[in-house]
């Protein structure tokens, strides 16, 4: 078993397309697709009366599945803190992390610290950053050694 792909609910699927797509990079292969809804899709999806739209984007071996839920209202404005049990965050490897820190930075992107170094254990060598996407879901570059 490998993974597919990560799927992300974002606020506004055309802005976060963008973001995926024009500022990190990531292909897109589905573009936005007009709402769907129905009995199979909110059975299917475990959301009563779930209206939604989507777009897939890819990057290498995986893809990013964006959903914008039309209806239900979401219950929460913003992704669950990091430290509460549920997907924590979606890292993307790079090659240089400090020239993908400075690129991004340019486009304005805000990171939580500067690129961190892994000195020792089972990841040493290993450089890490936090980020957010503009909805607020926690994604990492990481370069390995």
């Amino acid at each position: 078993m490998k993974v597919l792909h990560t799927g992300i609910t974002v606020k506004d699927i055309d802005k976060a397309v963008l973001f995926y797509r024009d500022i990190l990079g990531l292909e897109l292969k589905v573009p936005p697709t007009d709402p769907v809804d129905g009995l199979e899709l909110s059975i299917g999806v475990g959301v009563p009366g779930a209206c939604l739209r989507q777009a897939v984007l890819e990057s290498g071996d995986a893809g990013i599945e964006l959903f914008e839920y039309l209806s239900p209202v979401p219950e929460f404005q913003s992704p669950v803190p990091i430290n509460n049990p549920g997907p924590g965050h979606v890292a993307f490897e790079v090659d240089d992390i400090h020239a993908e820190y400075q690129r991004l930075r340019g486009l304005g992107v805000m990171f939580y610290s500067e690129p961190n170094f892994i000195a020792e254990g089972p990841l040493a060598g290993w450089k890490w950053v936090y980020f957010e996407d503009p909805d607020g879901v926690v994604l990492e570059l990481v370069e390995k050694s």
